[in-house]
């Protein structure tokens, strides 16, 4: 017996109705980052393994864990990318982008990892990642949050999101910090989950943002990162805090606050919501100083941050920010017998050369007219074309107005001027 087709666990189909908002989500996206200067790029699905490997860290869940790697037919590893940073500065460094006057960037698109999939999370999902390169003072960091705090009040989901910041200082910072946590939960080794204790000797600051809340209460006795973060970074972060106090922006000091991969430094931040469950993030980002060097190209500081676009829609429709419109067919063609199947595609035709935004629908079903009719009344059509034997020989068409539920004879030079200026709110 065949099996029935199913979809690959983890992934989506997404239907007209979900992805009116996509697009509504799409054109702000665009109008605010356009704002700011930011220009827009486009990156392959695939990349070589080895600069994930080298970017973001062999020990990282990333790269051991949740990867789609695999190999091409001349045995070269090749991976669905994980996240979009890393392609990107890829990109600029082959293309030689990093010197010239443009240093600000956008993308959106799908990333695949291999995560259990739940609430939140998919093993394809799409990202808006945003990235800017070459400066390194805190004013580019004010102005991700600025940026990101913009995109909320055009949502209008801003009051239901919190900011939450840190700094990590430097990987020499890091580096210290980790032998003293480590140190720290050795103690309580015997108490740590599997997962915990798989982190522990690999990636141990990644146990700080663990969901286990008795672990929650052992680590409220670990060292602090701050602690361990050197002068600069800590001035650096400092002034950031007060700048975005400056601008009216609440945000929470999350001392544990790390991210999953290896090359982030100094600022890092989320945005969050208690909306959506337990992946609550719907941004996050933070500063990446090394990881053009170590990619090949030039010392380049950067920062960047990413939104997961299935959260945010996910965060939108819990809350009903978005009321979901019809999407009206302006005008409805019916033709009655094959033989005037022609002039019902011509006239169409006609219509969409003069008015392209008009949306025309023609029916093509194998129905009687009395359901044709209801099928448009029931698509919320504006107006319905009828096109008979009657209408062709005498040289006009019959209009039936939904709305004023009038019906009229029009011949076609008065039928193209009547939907001028019937519809000349969208012309």
């Amino acid at each position: 017996m065949n099996k029935e087709i199913q979809s690959i666990r983890g992934m989506h189909d997404y239907f007209s109705q979900e992805l009116q908002i996509w697009n509504y989500l799409e054109i702000i996206f665009k109008e605010v980052l356009t704002s700011y200067c930011y220009l827009e790029i486009r990156l392959p699905l695939i990349e070589k393994t080895e600069i994930f490997k080298r970017a973001i860290g062999n020990i990282t869940d990333v790269v051991e864990k949740e990867m789609y790697s695999f190999k091409d037919k001349k045995g070269n590893s090749l991976t669905l990318r994980p996240e979009g940073t890393v392609g990107c500065v890829r990109a600029l460094i082959q293309n030689n982008l990093l010197n010239t006057k443009n240093h600000k960037f956008w993308y959106l698109g799908p990333m695949f990892r291999y995560e259990r999939p739940q609430k939140g999370r998919y093993r394809q999902f799409h990202q808006l990642g945003v990235e800017v390169f070459g400066l390194d003072k805190e004013d580019i960091d004010l102005e991700m949050i600025l940026l990101t705090n913009r995109l909320w009040k055009r949502i209008g989901i801003d009051s239901y999101l919190t900011l939450e910041i840190n700094s990590i200082g430097s990987r020499i910072d890091r580096i210290k910090y980790k032998k003293e946590l480590v140190l720290f939960l050795e103690k309580y080794r015997y108490l740590l989950d599997e997962d915990c204790k798989r982190r522990l000797y690999t990636n141990p600051l990644r146990i700080l943002d663990t969901k286990n809340i008795e672990i929650q209460k052992i680590l409220n006795q670990a060292p602090l990162l701050e602690e361990y973060v050197n002068i600069s970074a800590y001035n650096h972060f400092k002034n950031l805090c007060k700048m975005i106090s400056s601008y009216g922006i609440k945000y929470q000091h999350n001392k544990k606050l790390v991210r999953g991969l290896d090359y982030y430094n100094n600022t890092v931040f989320e945005w969050k919501s208690n909306k959506i469950g337990t992946q609550n993030a719907i941004c996050a980002g933070g500063r990446y100083d090394y990881l053009v060097e170590e990619m090949g190209g030039q010392k380049t500081p950067a920062i960047g941050f990413a939104i997961g676009i299935e959260r945010l829609v996910l965060l939108m429709q819990e809350l009903n920010i978005f009321s979901e419109k019809v999407e009206n067919i302006h005008i409805y063609i019916i033709f009655i017998g094959e033989h005037n199947k022609f002039y019902a595609v011509n006239l169409s035709e006609e219509i969409r050369d003069l008015y392209p935004k008009l949306k025309i629908f023609i029916n093509f079903f194998n129905q009687n007219l009395k359901k044709k009719i209801r099928h448009a009344i029931n698509s919320s059509s504006e107006i319905i074309i009828l096109i008979g034997d009657k209408e062709i020989k005498n040289g006009f068409f019959l209009i039936k107005d939904i709305k004023k539920k009038e019906e009229y004879f029009l011949l076609k030079n008065e039928l193209l001027s009547k939907i001028k200026n019937y519809f000349k709110h969208i012309n």
